[in-house]
C-alpha cells in the first residue's frame, strides 16, 4: 500500500484507500444508483409509496430477517437501532464537504512542494529563520550539537481516519504525514533531542511560507495530544470554511532511518551531562532509561505502516467504521479523548483491528457489536497489569511485554513490537476508561435504562461524574515535587516536562491514601492550547491548573479512622513514614496495639471532608506541595444550608438531645428523628383509649431528613411574649419571635363498627380523640399538649408534634355521591383526593425517602439544596417539597450513566442538570421507589402518557404508588413556573461549572444567566406576564439584562459566615436579580422569623424570645407556625372576607378589602421563605387591559375615559398604598419599578 509519491497524487496511499475516500464511509455498494432513482426537485413535495399487493406482502428477504434477529438479540427494542444510525447519519463527514477538503488538501500538496531550501547551519544557529516564526520546541537546554538545513519534503501522505472514513463531526482533523529526507539528517540524530528540534525547525520553515498565502485563514502550532516533543502545524482554510477542516501536519523520518535497536525501552538517548548542562559526565554513572523519549521517535517512524495495518483491518468490514463513530462519541461524551496521554480516535482504532486479530470480534458484526465487544474487552482487561501486543511473530530480537511493563504503566505494543500506543497513558486513566466500560455494558443490559441516550447522548464532565473534584492551582509546584520525589531520570525522559513526570506519582500517592474510601482517583488530562506560529511555545506550566476527581465508596469515605499494622509488625515502619506525624499508636478494643490514623471531623459535613484532609496532608508531606496551592470544590455550596450561628450555640450548649448540629442539619435531622421514634412508642402504649393506633407515621419533611432548615429545639422565654392563660402570643412591641414548625404526623386509628358512615360524624369523632389523645399524653407521659378541632399540638424536647388522626375508610366515605335518581356511587372529589393525599400518598412517600436516606446519606443534603435554591429563585410557592424530593430521589434510583451520588454537591449539579436538559414534554420522569415497577409497567407508563399528554401536568412524575395521575405535580408548576426553571437551571449549572473547574479565578463574574433582554422579555410572555408598558404603549424589548454582578456589590451580600472568595462568587446562583419585577416590597427584619436562614444572613441578629436552659417548670406553649411574612402573602393572594379582631389588621384595611379578592387577579407574588426581605411583585397583562366600567369591577380600579367611552384600569398609586397599609409593621418600603409600566 505504498502507493504513488508524486506530488500530483501524493493524498491518495492506494487505489483502494482512494476510491473509498471518494465514495465516503456510508455509501453502501450500489448506492449511487439508488440515489439516482430516488432524486426529485427540491421543491416536489414527498409522495407516500405505492406499493401493490404482491410488494406490500411479500415475505422478508435472508437481510431482513437478519436484522430483525440482531435487533431482537442485541437491541432493547427496534427504537435503539433507529436512533444509532440516526446518531451515525449525523456524525459521518457529508460527501460535498468531503469534495472541498479534498481541493484544499491538494491545494496544500501545491504549496508544500515549492518551498525552497535553505543552506545548512548549526542547530543551534537559528538565525536563518523568520522573526516572525518562533521555534514550537522548549530549547532547554539550549546547547546541542548537529547541523540543520531544509530540504523540500521527500514524501506527503494523508494517515489516519480521514483516509479510513472513521473521522466524526464536528471537528475534522486530517492528519499528513511530511516525510523529511535523509540528507538532513546525520548520525547520533537520537541522541539529546536532536532529532525533535530538527523536526521542529522543519515545521518551522513550512509555516514562515504558508503563513504569507491567502488559501490559509490560520496557520498556527500545537502539540500532538498535548505531548511538547511533538509540536505539529495546523492549517485551517479561509472564510466560512474554516471551521470545516483542520489540516495537521506531522514532520516524520523514513522508516528505516534509525536502527531499532537503539529505541528499546531499556536503552538512553538524552545523557545526564547534557540535560544537566555539565562539562563532562560522571565517571562510573550508569545512564537511566528513556522510554518515552524513546517511544516519540519510534511513532513517527511508524506512521504509514499504521495506516496500512488499520486499512486491511477495514476492508469488507462495514462495522468496524460504525463502531469507531460510536466508540469515538462515547470516548468524547467522557472527555477521555483529548490531552496528554488520553485514549483518542488512534488507539481505539488500533484496539477494535487487535480484537479483530484475535477473532473476539468478526468482520461480519454491526456497529453496535463493535461497540460492545469493546466495552467488554475494555471493562474485562486491565492493561496496566497485562499488556497486549499486535505482533504477530514472536521475534526474540525484540523487547517482551515485561520490558514495556517496566517502562509504562499501560501497555499496547504496536504491529511492530516497538512501539507502546499507551506510553503517555497513566494507570488512573486506564483505570477510569476500565471503569467507565464496566458501567457502559452495565447500562446496556438494563431493560429500564434508555441506553442511548445516557451512554452516546450524556456528557460526562469531572464535576458531575465524581464526588469530590480539586485544583492543583499551581502546576509550577510540580518542580519541587520532582526534586522531593527525586525524579530527576524521568524529567530526562519526558524531556523536562515536569508535569508529565510527576503526575503519575501524585496520582499513585493519592490513590494509595484513598484506597478505602475512593474506588476511582482519576485526574484531567493536561491540555496545552494552540499558539499563534509568532508566538513562543507554551511552557510547561502553561497546562492550567490539573484537576483531580475523587469517587468514593460511600461505606468508608467517611471514616475517621485508618488503622495500620501492629506495632511490632515490620510493615508498621512503612506506615508511619507514609502518614507521617498523623501516626500514633492506639489501643482497640480486641486488646491490640496498631498504629493508627485520626482524622479530626464532628459533624457529618466535616466527616465528608476527611478525604480533603488526607490530600492536603499527604501532598504537603511527599510531594512539597503547600495547601494554597490546593483548590478542594467538594462542599463548596453546602454552605447555604449550614444553620446560623444562634442555632448552633443553642443546639450545642442548651439542649443535650441535639448533639453537634454545627454542620449541615444532619445531625439535627437525627435528634428529630430520634424523638418522633420516642413519641410514637408512647403513641402505640397508650392506656385508656376507645380504640388502639395502628400506625404512627410522619410526613413532615425533616423525618425523611429533607427539611431544608431542621427544627431546632426551642424553649420560649416567657417575657418576650404575651399570655393568655397557658398559652405564649406574639407581641406587638418586640420583633416577631423565632419560628417553630409543627412536625406532622398522621396517627391511624383501628377500624371498628362504632365509626360513622357520615363524614361530618367522622370529623367529630376525629376532634374527640384529638381531645383524648392530649388528656392521655398530659397524663401518662406529662407532655405539654393542646388540642384542636383538626390536631393535637405536642411540645417535646423543644419540639412541637401535630398529631392528625386518620380513619381508613374516610376517603372513601368522602367519595360517596348520591345521584338524582337515588343511586349511591363513589368518584372522586377534591376532598377525598386531598384526604388522600395526606394520610395515605404523604407517609408513603416519607417512608420510602426515609429508607432512600438509609441507602444514600447525602439523598437529604442533596434535596435540601435543591430546595434552597428554588426557594431562593423565589419559587418555592409554586412547586411543592414532595416533587422537589422525587426529583432528588430519582438522581439516586436511576444515576446512570453517573454512579449514585456520594456528596451533595455533585447530587444538586445533577438536580440542576435534569431540570434543564430532561424533556418535560414527550417524557415522564419514572422514580422506581422500592422497585416497584418492572419493565413492562414503565413501557405502559409511557405509552399511555404519550395517549393523553394533552390533560396532564406539564411535569410528569411516576412512581410504583402514582403510575396515572403525578398526585405531586398536578396543581404546580404551571408552564410558565417550569419554563423558568428550566431556564434558571441551565444558568446556573453553568454558572456554577464555569467557576467551580475555574481555581485562579479567571472567569468574569459579571455573567448573564437570563441571557439577552429579547430572551428575557419572551420568557416572560411565555409566562403570560408581561409589562404594562408593552400593552399600553408598545414598549418591547426594553428590559434591561440584570447581571450577577449587582448582586454581588451590594453592601447585604457581604454575608460574614463566608470564609472564602470562592465560596462568595458560588453563591451568586443563590442571589437572584430583582430589576425584573414591577413592584419591590420590602419587609422589615425584625419581623422576619427565619432570617438566619437567608443566603446573605445579617452580621448582628435580634433575640428570638429563645431562653437559654430549659430549667422552667411551669411549661408554656410556645407560639407554633408564626409567620408574618407567610399570613402576609396569603392576604394579598387570596380572597378574603370579614375578620374581625385579626392582628395587624387595622379598621381601614377590614373596609378596603373585606369583600375583594384581594390582588390575585391583577399580579404574582414572589418571595423567599427561608429568610428573604423582599416580596417581588410582577403584574398579570390581563389585570391592566381597560374593562368595561362596572360597579362590581372596581376593586383596586379607577375610572378613566377611553375613546370617549368610560373604562376601568387599575389604580396602581392606590394599590401600592394598600400594600403598605395591609402590611403594617411588616412593611418597610413599597419599591416601584416605575421605569417598566406607567402609573
Amino acid at each position: 500500500m505504498d502507493g504513488p509519491t508524486t506530488q500530483q497524487s501524493c493524498f491518495m496511499s492506494s487505489p483502494e484507500v482512494a476510491e473509498e475516500a471518494e465514495q465516503g464511509p456510508e455509501a453502501p455498494a450500489g448506492g449511487a444508483v439508488r440515489r439516482g432513482k430516488r432524486a426529485a426537485p427540491a421543491a416536489a413535495a414527498p409522495q407516500p409509496a405505492k406499493l401493490s399487493r404482491a410488494e406490500l406482502y411479500k415475505p422478508p428477504t435472508s437481510e431482513e430477517l437478519t436484522q430483525l434477529k440482531e435487533t431482537e438479540d442485541l437491541f432493547h427494542s427496534s427504537l435503539l437501532r433507529l436512533q444509532i444510525e440516526e446518531l451515525l447519519k449525523e456524525v459521518t463527514l457529508k460527501e460535498k464537504k468531503k469534495k472541498k477538503i479534498d481541493a484544499f488538501l491538494h491545494e496544500i500538496n501545491s504549496l508544500l512542494s515549492v518551498i525552497p531550501e535553505t543552506p545548512e547551519t548549526e542547530l543551534t544557529d537559528q538565525a536563518w529563520l523568520s522573526k516572525d516564526v518562533k521555534v514550537p520546541f522548549l530549547q532547554v537546554p539550549f546547547n546541542v550539537k548537529g547541523r540543520f538545513r531544509f530540504v523540500p519534503p521527500a514524501e506527503l501522505k494523508v494517515v489516519g481516519s480521514y483516509l479510513l472514513g472513521t473521522c466524526i463531526r464536528p471537528e475534522i482533523n486530517v492528519d499528513v504525514a511530511v516525510t523529511m529526507p535523509r540528507e538532513i539528517f546525520q548520525d547520533k540524530d537520537n541522541l539529546n533531542q536532536r532529532y525533535h528540534r530538527k523536526r521542529a525547525l522543519y515545521l518551522s520553515h513550512i509555516a514562515q511560507h504558508l503563513s504569507k498565502e491567502k488559501l490559509f485563514g490560520s496557520v498556527k502550532f500545537a502539540y500532538m495530544n498535548s505531548n511538547h516533543l511533538k509540536p505539529i502545524l495546523l492549517l485551517r482554510p479561509q472564510g466560512k470554511d474554516e471551521k470545516i477542516v483542520t489540516v495537521r501536519l506531522h514532520a516524520c523520518p523514513y522508516s528505516d532511518l534509525f536502527k531499532p535497536s537503539r529505541f528499546f525501552p531499556t536503552k538512553n538517548n538524552v545523557r545526564t551531562a547534557w540535560f544537566m548542562e555539565q562539562s563532562t559526565p560522571k565517571e562510573g554513572a550508569t545512564e537511566p532509561p528513556t522510554p518515552h523519549y524513546n517511544n516519540s521517535i519510534l511513532c513517527d517512524t511508524v506512521m504509514l505502516s499504521h495506516l496500512h495495518f488499520l486499512s486491511n483491518a477495514a476492508t469488507d468490514f462495514p462495522g468496524m467504521k460504525d463502531g469507531l463513530a460510536l466508540l469515538k462519541v462515547w470516548l468524547n461524551q467522557r472527555q477521555l479523548s483529548k490531552g496528554l496521554g488520553c485514549f483518542n480516535g488512534f488507539l481505539v482504532s488500533m484496539l477494535v483491528a487487535y480484537l479483530l486479530m484475535k477473532r473476539k470480534i468478526v468482520k461480519m458484526m454491526s456497529g453496535y457489536q463493535v461497540l460492545r465487544s469493546t466495552l467488554q474487552f475494555l471493562a474485562t482487561t486491565d492493561l496496566s497489569v497485562t499488556g497486549i501486543s499486535l505482533a504477530k511473530d514472536a521475534d526474540p530480537s525484540l523487547p517482551v511485554l515485561d520490558d514495556f511493563h517496566q517502562a509504562f504503566e499501560v501497555v499496547f505494543v504496536d504491529p511492530s513490537g516497538l512501539v507502546n500506543l499507551c506510553a503517555d497513558m497513566t494507570a488512573s486513566k486506564y483505570h477510569q476508561v476500565q471503569f467507565e466500560a464496566k458501567c457502559s455494558m452495565e447500562i446496556l443490559d438494563d431493560r429500564m435504562v434508555d441506553g442511548f441516550q445516557v451512554l452516546l447522548m450524556t456528557q460526562k464532565p469531572m464535576l458531575r461524574t465524581f464526588d469530590h473534584v480539586f485544583h492543583l492551582k499551581h502546576v509550577s509546584k510540580l518542580q519541587g515535587t520532582c526534586k522531593k520525589m527525586q525524579l530527576l531520570n524521568e524529567l530526562m525522559d519526558r524531556g523536562g516536562n515536569y508535569v508529565a513526570a510527576a503526575l503519575p506519582f501524585i496520582v499513585s500517592l493519592l490513590a494509595r491514601g484513598l484506597s478505602q474510601r475512593a474506588q476511582l482517583v482519576a485526574h484531567s488530562l493536561p491540555q496545552v492550547p494552540e499558539w499563534p506560529i509568532g508566538a513562543e511555545p507554551p511552557k510547561h506550566k502553561d497546562v492550567g491548573p490539573l484537576t483531580f476527581g475523587l469517587l468514593f465508596v460511600p461505606e468508608f469515605a467517611a471514616s475517621m479512622l485508618e488503622k495500620g499494622p501492629q506495632a511490632d509488625h515490620p510493615e508498621a515502619l512503612e506506615f508511619r513514614t507514609f502518614w507521617g506525624e498523623k501516626s500514633e499508636l492506639r489501643r482497640f478494643q480486641d486488646g491490640s496495639i496498631c498504629e493508627a490514623v485520626v482524622w479530626e471531623a464532628s459533624t457529618a459535613c466535616q466527616k465528608r471532608l476527611i478525604p480533603e484532609q488526607i490530600i492536603r496532608h499527604l501532598l504537603k508531606l511527599h510531594a512539597d506541595i503547600p495547601e494554597s496551592s490546593i483548590c478542594y470544590t467538594g462542599a463548596l455550596l453546602e454552605s447555604v444550608i449550614r444553620t446560623g450561628k444562634e442555632e448552633q450555640e443553642r443546639c450545642l450548649e442548651r439542649l443535650p438531645v441535639c448533639p453537634q448540629a454545627g454542620g449541615t442539619g444532619e445531625e439535627a435531622m437525627v435528634s428529630v428523628v430520634c424523638s418522633y421514634d420516642d413519641l410514637s412508642r408512647k403513641l402505640w402504649n397508650l392506656k385508656e383509649l376507645p380504640l388502639t393506633v395502628t400506625a404512627v407515621q410522619g410526613v413532615h419533611p425533616a423525618l425523611r431528613y429533607t427539611d431544608v432548615f431542621p427544627p431546632i429545639p426551642m424553649k420560649p422565654i416567657y417575657s418576650f411574649h404575651n399570655r393568655s392563660k397557658r398559652i405564649l402570643l406574639p407581641s406587638g412591641e418586640k420583633p416577631c419571635p423565632a419560628y417553630i414548625t409543627p412536625l406532622r404526623i398522621i396517627c391511624h386509628m383501628e377500624g371498628s363498627g362504632q365509626w360513622p358512615q357520615n363524614k361530618e360524624a367522622i370529623k367529630r369523632i376525629k376532634a374527640a380523640f384529638h381531645l383524648q389523645l392530649a388528656e392521655l399524653l398530659q397524663q401518662q407521659h406529662q407532655l405539654v399538649c393542646r388540642p384542636a378541632v383538626t390536631h393535637t399540638d405536642v411540645y417535646k424536647d423543644g419540639y412541637v408534634f401535630r398529631l392528625q388522626v386518620a380513619y381508613h375508610r374516610e376517603p372513601l366515605i368522602l367519595k360517596e355521591v348520591v345521584t338524582p335518581e337515588g343511586m349511591r356511587k363513589y368518584q372522586d372529589t377534591e376532598e377525598s383526593r386531598q384526604l388522600e393525599l395526606e394520610t395515605l400518598h404523604l407517609p408513603y412517600l416519607t417512608s420510602s425517602l426515609h429508607g432512600l436516606q438509609q441507602l444514600h446519606p447525602v439523598f437529604g443534603s442533596t434535596s435540601r439544596l435543591a430546595k434552597r435554591w428554588i426557594s431562593a429563585q423565589l419559587l418555592s410557592d409554586s412547586i411543592s417539597e414532595e416533587c422537589v424530593d422525587l426529583l432528588v430521589a430519582f438522581l439516586f434510583l436511576h444515576p446512570a450513566p453517573f454512579t449514585p451520588p456520594s456528596s451533595p454537591q455533585v447530587g444538586f449539579l445533577r438536580f440542576l442538570n435534569l431540570l434543564a436538559t430532561f424533556d418535560w414534554k414527550n417524557n415522564p420522569l419514572i422514580i422506581n421507589l422500592n422497585t416497584g415497577l418492572t419493565d413492562s409497567d414503565c413501557t405502559e407508563i409511557k405509552n399511555k402518557f404519550i395517549a393523553a399528554r394533552a390533560h396532564l401536568p406539564v411535569m410528569f412524575l411516576a412512581t410504583p404508588k402514582d403510575q396515572w395521575s403525578s398526585m405531586w405535580t398536578r396543581e404546580r408548576p404551571s408552564s410558565q413556573i417550569l419554563q423558568r426553571l428550566v431556564l434558571l437551571a441551565s444558568e446556573s449549572l453553568r454558572a456554577l461549572e464555569e467557576q467551580l473547574m475555574d481555581p485562579l479565578g479567571n472567569q468574569d463574574v459579571k455573567v448573564t444567566p437570563w441571557g439577552s433582554s429579547t430572551r428575557v422579555f419572551r420568557l416572560w410572555l411565555g409566562f403570560g406576564i408581561a409589562h404594562p408598558t408593552s400593552i399600553h404603549s408598545g414598549g418591547g424589548d426594553k428590559m434591561q439584562t440584570k447581571t450577577w454582578e449587582t448582586s454581588l456589590t451590594s453592601p447585604a451580600c457581604l454575608c460574614p459566615v463566608l470564609t472564602s472568595t470562592v465560596c462568595f462568587f458560588l453563591q451568586m446562583v443563590f442571589r437572584p436579580p430583582l430589576d425584573f419585577y414591577d413592584v419591590l416590597i420590602h419587609l422589615n427584619p425584625s419581623q422576619i422569623p427565619r432570617l438566619l436562614e437567608s443566603v446573605d444572613r445579617p452580621v448582628k441578629s435580634v433575640s428570638r424570645g429563645v431562653v437559654k436552659n430549659s430549667s422552667a417548670v411551669n411549661i408554656l406553649f410556645p407560639v407554633v407556625d408564626y409567620d408574618p411574612v407567610q399570613l402576609y402573602l396569603h392576604e394579598l393572594r387570596v380572597s378574603m372576607a370579614y375578620r374581625g379582631g385579626r392582628r395587624g389588621v387595622t379598621v381601614l384595611n377590614l373596609c378596603l378589602f373585606s369583600t375583594q379578592n384581594a390582588f390575585d387577579d391583577l399580579a404574582l407574588f414572589f418571595y423567599d421563605k427561608h429568610g428573604g426581605e423582599v416580596i417581588a411583585v410582577l403584574w398579570k397583562p390581563l389585570g391592566f387591559q381597560p374593562q368595561h366600567f362596572k360597579v362590581s369591577s372596581m376593586r383596586g380600579r379607577k375610572v378613566t375615559t377611553l375613546n370617549n367611552e368610560l373604562v376601568c384600569v387599575p389604580n396602581v398609586e392606590a394599590i401600592l398604598e394598600d400594600f403598605e397599609i395591609l402590611g403594617e409593621g411588616l412593611v418597610q418600603s413599597v419599591e416601584a419599578c416605575t421605569e417598566k409600566w406607567t402609573i
